[in-house]
């Protein structure tokens, strides 16, 4: 996911790695819990860090966003508060929604309105397989909630009406960067791809995760 304004921490040693797009098979597959806390849970946590904040608005990052399988996101909105989610779980903390812009690093220069739960709680394990839990409101309760359907095969434009995601994947299948299985983040073409999107009303101030 992303926003509108820079971001950065000191989770840098990973790796960038190239950014899945909308049409690769990976973003579609249900990831698989992590079983065995070893150092490679840790390098795939520093790879998404690296990966999401070579992103100037990237605010939070799913594994099989950049190819992986494995059920871990990470996330830093902007609030004071970045860290990595390993087998997350969303639980709703209650009926009050929010409506705002949202996008996705992986549909680069794309947007619509939607609708998301205003407060969530997500639980899980660190990279360590020590359980945790950290609850959100805003962009953060969006960011959750994004980044949790990443991991369950599913993405924003899901929850819009037929025909609005219709509309959508016509314009990502015109798109320059469509047909690609991921880009490098750092690339010229990736930022050409985020700036596609000019003129659409609903796109505009799309949050990116």
């Amino acid at each position: 996911m992303s926003a509108t304004e820079p971001t950065s921490s000191d989770h840098d040693h990973g790796g960038c790695a190239p950014v899945t797009l909308w049409g690769n098979p990976v973003l579609r597959k249900r990831c698989t819990p992590v079983t065995v806390f070893d150092g490679e849970v840790q390098r795939l946590v520093d790879q998404l860090f690296e990966t999401m904040y070579a992103i100037p608005t990237g605010v939070g990052l799913a594994a099989n966003q950049i190819g992986r399988t494995e059920r871990v996101f990470v996330f830093d909105c902007r609030d004071g508060l970045a860290a990595a989610v390993v087998n997350p779980t969303v639980t709703v903390l209650d009926a009050d929604l929010q409506e705002g812009g949202e996008g996705c690093l992986s549909l680069p220069g794309m947007g619509l309105i939607t609708t998301r739960a205003l407060r969530c709680r997500v639980t899980g394990q660190d990279a360590t397989g020590a359980e945790i839990a950290y609850e959100g409101e805003g962009l953060r309760a969006r960011c959750f909630q994004h980044e949790t359907d990443h991991l369950n095969g599913k993405l924003y434009i899901d929850l819009h009406p037929t025909k609005v995601r219709k509309r959508l994947e016509d314009e990502m299948r015109a798109a320059e960067w469509f047909g690609e299985p991921a880009l490098d983040p750092t690339s010229e073409s990736y930022r050409r791809a985020q700036g596609d999107d000019e003129d659409g009303d609903e796109d505009e101030g799309a949050d990116e995760v």
